[in-house]
């Protein structure tokens, strides 16, 4: 069931029988913060990256011209998301990584990939060189971690079917990162429902951390989006049947879609209207039972 509010009221309806997505129309930093301590058993998001999309709205997260002022809207947001969350909650954070602009200020439309094209490109950061990574996710959680979350896990997502580059002088770039980090010392994960099989497929053993998964296309969006196969297993283990999900960067809808198919309820925030409409299009459409992820 999908319940559509463009303000920021919140109704937890936690059911297994009859999970709920409600989906909020505004920015994550103030929509966050009406929302009640204590509430969601998860969050599985991925934000946006820093200088890598031009969304068209303005004050967007990852527009900002300073890898600074964009650290400390990530840590803004996410210390939200660690009051909301309850006190054995975790954070489930993809995010990638990019290089600096060389000096460049804008960059070219790509057949492949439209949203790749931006008509602002920022500074190479202070301390960086052109040509440098910049090391984004790791900068993003120890930011995250020093601001008071638990950071437990780096986990590799391995993109078998990567987009092809161009380059010359280093290795294509084909996997992003995942962590995990915690609210708490103690907190709920429940290992046994995200086992892996071992080499010889004769049993299952505790999942490893580097994830070959697929990208993906939604049909109707002109960006990548969260495959389902990565967003599963991290709301397997982060919640049982009944709990809630958050995710603060909604977009296509992918954790909503998950979370209904695994009997999960969630809450999703999304900040681009023509975004939220292609989510609430995908949930209002999406057929139960749940599927086997």
């Amino acid at each position: 069931m999908l319940v559509n509010d463009s303000t920021a009221s919140f109704v937890a309806e936690p059911s297994p029988d009859a999970p709920t997505c409600r989906l909020l129309l505004g920015d994550a930093r103030q929509v966050l913060t009406q929302l009640p301590d204590d509430t969601f058993n998860t969050c599985v998001t991925s934000p946006p990256y820093w200088g890598l999309r031009d969304y068209g709205i303005g004050g967007q997260i990852g527009a900002e011209m300073e890898l600074a002022d964009y650290l400390a809207d990530i840590v803004r947001v996410f210390r939200e998301v660690r009051r909301v969350l309850r006190p054995d909650g975790t954070l489930w954070l993809n995010i990638g990584d990019s290089y600096t602009s060389g000096g460049r200020t804008w960059r070219d439309t790509d057949k492949k990939n439209p949203a790749r094209a931006m008509s602002y490109r920022p500074p190479t950061p202070a301390g960086l060189k052109p040509k440098d990574l910049i090391g984004v996710p790791w900068r993003v959680a120890f930011a995250l971690q020093a601001d008071g979350w638990y950071l437990r896990s780096d986990i590799i997502w391995h993109k078998p079917n990567c987009q092809p580059e161009s380059v010359k002088d280093r290795p294509t770039q084909s996997h992003e990162y995942l962590f995990l980090l915690t609210k708490s010392e103690s907190y709920y994960y429940d290992h046994a429902a995200i086992v892996e099989p071992t080499q010889d497929g004769r049993t299952t053993r505790n999942r490893r951390t580097v994830w070959p998964i697929n990208t993906e296309a939604y049909r109707e969006a002109h960006f990548a989006v969260f495959p389902p196969a990565l967003v599963a297993p991290c709301i397997k283990a982060g919640s049982s049947p009944g709990g809630h999900v958050l995710d603060p960067f909604f977009g296509s809808g992918t954790v909503g879609e998950t979370s209904l198919r695994l009997r999960r309820n969630c809450t999703g925030i999304e900040l681009n209207p023509e975004y939220a409409a292609l989510a609430e299009k995908r949930l209002r459409t999406l057929q139960l039972p749940a599927l086997a992820l």
